[in-house]
């Protein structure tokens, strides 16, 4: 029994050493991070990156100040849809496929959610932007909603 308390006591008497990912310098919203934007520093906070490979590539979301640290949140995959840009709206179901034009009502990334009117009904529907810029639509019940704009 001795035994098992002296090695419970040696493993949480040892400090765990982790890295966060802190910005170098202050970056723009919508800025792509390289290489020189980010850097490493000792300590662990949660809810953020522990290396440089998780964020080199990804876009920022918002302004990122020079010193803090880069929460998960804070970066996305790059913006390949902007705001009000015209793009391809695809609802499948079963074997039925709908094609239809769709204005994005934000920037969005691939993988993101994206709410898109639609440019025929101008329902206003979620979907998920692939790698191509097109925005997919679930069936009800599978993550789909829309709503109808008015003027």
């Amino acid at each position: 029994m001795r035994f098992v308390v002296l090695i419970l006591a040696a493993m949480t008497a040892a400090p765990v050493s982790a890295d966060t990912v802190i910005a170098a310098r202050t970056l723009r919203a919508q800025s792509i991070i390289g290489p020189a934007d980010v850097t490493l520093a000792k300590g662990d906070v949660v809810g953020t990156y522990r290396t440089l490979d998780e964020v080199l590539g990804l876009e920022s979301r918002g302004v990122l100040y020079a010193g803090r640290p880069v929460r998960i949140e804070d970066l996305g995959p790059p913006a390949i849809i902007d705001r009000n840009q015209v793009v391809p709206v695809i609802y499948n179901s079963g074997t039925m496929r709908i094609m239809a034009e769709g204005r994005a009502l934000g920037r969005a990334g691939a993988g993101d959610m994206l709410r898109v009117m639609n440019l025929a009904s101008h329902a206003v529907i979620s979907g998920r932007v692939l790698e191509d810029g097109t925005v997919t639509v679930s069936p009800p019940g599978r993550a789909f909603s829309a709503t109808r704009m008015t003027n």
